[in-house]
């Protein structure tokens, strides 16, 4: 069980660093709990480790903003935003990793970090988010009672843990300026 006073803050480098363990062991507890979130199960815990380092550099340059939700010391989610390089795309961002700890789902934290990134990036300029998520998947119920559009699926898209093709949904969000109750960020690239 989640308590009720979690803290959603926006991360640098630097801190995600710090917590890199904790993000490790969210990302290894997500894959084996069966959500397609990009690496395949059994996850070993070097291969996480070294993901989440790699994504440090993304937070520096402005190329990635990733949020942590502490329930006290203890970290029970997570979500970024991508940012693409192209000047033609600044509007938009990617939503991406979204995880809850398995004790936390069915709670209100998903939707708490969703929020909090969709407000932040309409806060910073961005009016358009999008994702892509497994068909059928209880992420995919989250997207569509929180507002998100899907425009379709791509059949056998990427393997889901276990390594059996799976279709993914996508979808889109417009968001504007006080979308998003009760979330304070940054979500803007730098640079």
């Amino acid at each position: 069980m989640i308590e009720a006073d979690v803290v959603i803050d926006r991360v640098d480098g630097p801190q995600l660093l710090f917590c890199v363990e904790e993000l490790t062991d969210l990302l290894i507890g997500t894959v084996d709990g069966g959500a397609s979130v990009g690496f395949l199960a059994p996850l070993d815990r070097a291969t996480a480790l070294a993901w989440w380092r790699g994504r440090a550099a993304a937070v520096d340059a402005g190329e990635l903003a990733v949020w942590v939700a502490r329930d006290g010391k203890r970290l029970v989610g997570t979500v970024s935003l991508a940012f693409p390089d192209k000047p033609n795309s600044r509007h938009r961002a990617e939503l991406v990793k979204l995880m809850v700890h398995h004790e936390g789902r069915g709670q209100g934290l998903g939707r708490r970090l969703l929020a909090t990134v969709e407000h932040a990036a309409a806060e910073a300029g961005v009016t358009l988010l999008h994702l892509d998520t497994e068909t059928d998947s209880p992420a995919e119920f989250l997207y569509n009672k929180a507002g998100w559009t899907r425009i379709g699926k791509i059949p056998d898209y990427a393997a889901d843990p276990g390594g059996t093709l799976r279709p993914t949904s996508i979808y889109y969000k417009h968001v504007r300026a006080g979308a998003g109750a009760g979330a304070s960020a940054e979500a803007a690239p730098t640079g």
